[in-house]
């Protein structure tokens, strides 16, 4: 699986790496998400395995009803078999089974076509990258630094005429590029917390969603302290947001390289605070540096998100199927948590590359 991995993703025949192999082994064999009623499947050839689609059990709760979910995570198939109808029998295989729906939230174009025609649903409000330039120039040297990585150098230099920009931009005006230095008004309290902290309020603030994790705290605790770990996006931030009379109204959870792209992995939000959480979100991320701020949408942050110079785009889409009605009006409602820890941005193979 290892050495189809390396030909489906990183276009080569060079053997895997010891790390990527028990990456993929604890991801699909000991992970505390994967279940026996769920496996994951594989597509054998006159090659030997040339196809594979990865499953893990998703525990959820629809009002007081229990379900299950199936998140599918990676599908490839290997072109060298000559058959180009294994990703979708694999998908199909992967759709049958106990699970009440089955959920993705990284589907490519290719993986959105073949679900629609085997009866599954993208989720626009769900398949949005949202994102908050706070010092642009910053922001376009490390997009350039990307493909030409001397061109980082200038990222200090950009920075710091981005930190002049700052200052002088008045904090009661939004700007679609830059960010104010100091916001006006009373701001929440921001506390960086451990993983278990960001655990328990997880877990209190996703009960305002009809369709929610089942986890105990251990347990997310767990999946929260995996997703802490990736190289390619720098240290994770976690943090609670309180109001003004102390009471938490909103965590989040992102990754920071320096001078580079804040990646947010979670933001949760109660009632009422959704603008206040994510005001605090990039404030927090603009004091450490970040050049700017992304994310992933949920329907119900949408609104919060107008008149916050926040731009969106699509790279890769939330998809479901499912028969249930009650959860299919969930999703439909915006009502559903999906996405974050409840998809798949824990993994381990995002954001790690184990050479």
């Amino acid at each position: 699986m290892a050495a189809l991995f390396q030909r489906a993703f990183r276009r080569t025949d060079r053997a895997a790496s010891d790390a990527l192999v028990e990456c993929l082994h604890r991801l699909y064999v000991d992970h505390p998400l994967s279940h026996e009623s769920l496996p994951c499947f594989v597509h054998e050839s006159t090659i030997g395995i040339s196809g594979f689609v990865g499953r893990h059990r998703l525990p959820m709760r629809l009002a007081d009803r229990e379900v299950n979910g199936a998140l599918f995570s990676t599908i490839m198939a290997d072109h060298r078999a000559g058959d180009p109808l294994i990703g979708p029998k694999l998908l199909k295989a992967a759709l049958t089974g106990p699970q009440d729906f089955s959920f993705t939230e990284t589907a490519s174009d290719v993986s959105l076509a073949m679900g629609q025609r085997l009866g599954s649903s993208g989720l626009a409000s769900y398949s949005l990258n949202w994102i908050r330039i706070i010092r642009p120039a910053q922001w376009l040297a490390d997009r350039a630094a990307r493909r030409y990585r001397a061109l980082g150098l200038l990222k200090g230099l950009a920075g710091a005429g981005d930190d002049m920009l700052r200052r002088r931009i008045r904090p009661d005006r939004q700007r679609w590029l830059g960010y104010a230095r100091k916001k006006a008004g009373k701001a929440a309290t921001v506390q960086e917390i451990d993983h278990d902290a960001f655990a328990a309020l997880f877990i209190e603030l996703s009960d305002r969603f009809t369709l929610r994790p089942r986890w105990d705290a251990p347990q997310l605790s767990t999946l929260t302290m995996e997703a802490i770990l990736k190289q390619d996006f720098g240290p994770a931030f976690l943090a609670s947001v309180s109001d003004h009379r102390g009471k938490p109204i909103g965590c989040f959870f992102y990754h920071l390289r320096l001078r580079s792209t804040a990646r947010v992995l979670q933001l949760v939000a109660a009632p009422g605070g959704e603008g206040a959480v994510i005001d605090a979100l990039i404030a927090h991320a603009a004091d450490r540096g970040a050049a700017a701020v992304i994310g992933r949408t949920e329907p119900y942050l949408m609104e919060a998100m107008l008149g916050r110079r926040i731009g969106f785009t699509n790279t890769a889409s939330s998809m479901i199927n499912t028969r249930d009605g009650e959860i299919r009006a969930a999703v439909d409602t915006g009502a559903a948590m999906l996405n974050g820890l409840v998809g798949e941005q824990w993994s381990r193979l995002i954001g790690n590359h184990f050479d």
